[in-house]
């Protein structure tokens, strides 16, 4: 679902932050591998999504094998004219999952176009996995995912402290909503980990 706009113009400002550091040294300044893994299990998504843990394989032996961490911030400013569509809290929660869904297809795509591009290297998207319907994945089920190759976790899912990789490294301080209200911008953190030899990562 894309946000609603009649007038067909902007409703968001999209801009984008890159940085790139040694996996070795953002395993080891960044992850918080109980911490996060204990918000995980708080989560409603924890073991009933193939894209959230309990994951079947060891993450830190899994990370420990590329060599770059490539991240990619994408800041979504919403404008007057989709602030206008949101009369109420749940007008704000509609339009900016809506949003953030426009946002994620869009992030996907380009991420996994960098796996095809450079063969070996990993995608983590930014979020948890939204292919199919909501309540419709197969894992609690116990059954085998039916998307297999579009399925990635994200940084967070694998213990890393975004709130500190936006600040830090990206030079973004998150934003929540207040009282219902849309948020002064949305981020969505990606990660792109590989061990080939990228001169820089932009779009």
């Amino acid at each position: 679902m894309k946000p609603n706009n009649p007038t067909g113009k902007p409703l968001a400002v999209r801009t984008y932050a890159f940085a790139s550091l040694p996996v070795e040294e953002y395993i080891r300044r960044y992850r918080d591998a109980e911490r996060f893994a204990d918000l995980c299990r708080r989560c409603g998504r924890y073991g009933r999504c193939w894209a959230c843990p309990p994951f079947s394989f060891d993450a830190e032996e899994y990370l420990s094998g590329f060599g770059t961490a490539h991240l990619i911030a994408a800041r979504i400013e919403p404008g007057k004219r989709l602030r206008a569509l949101c009369a109420d809290a749940g007008q704000s929660e509609k339009q900016g999952r809506a949003l953030l869904n426009e946002a994620r297809c869009e992030l996907d795509a380009r991420l996994l176009a960098l796996e095809e591009a450079w063969p070996d290297s990993r995608a983590f998207f930014a979020g948890t996995c939204f292919d199919c319907p909501e309540g419709t994945c197969t894992r609690p089920s116990d059954l085998p995912c039916v998307r297999p190759g579009k399925i990635r976790p994200s940084l967070e899912a694998l213990g890393f402290d975004l709130g500190r990789t936006a600040s830090e490294l990206l030079g973004i301080e998150l934003r929540w909503s207040v009282d219902g209200r849309l948020p002064e911008y949305f981020t969505l953190i990606s990660g792109f980990f590989t061990n080939h030899s990228i001169d820089s990562l932009s779009w």
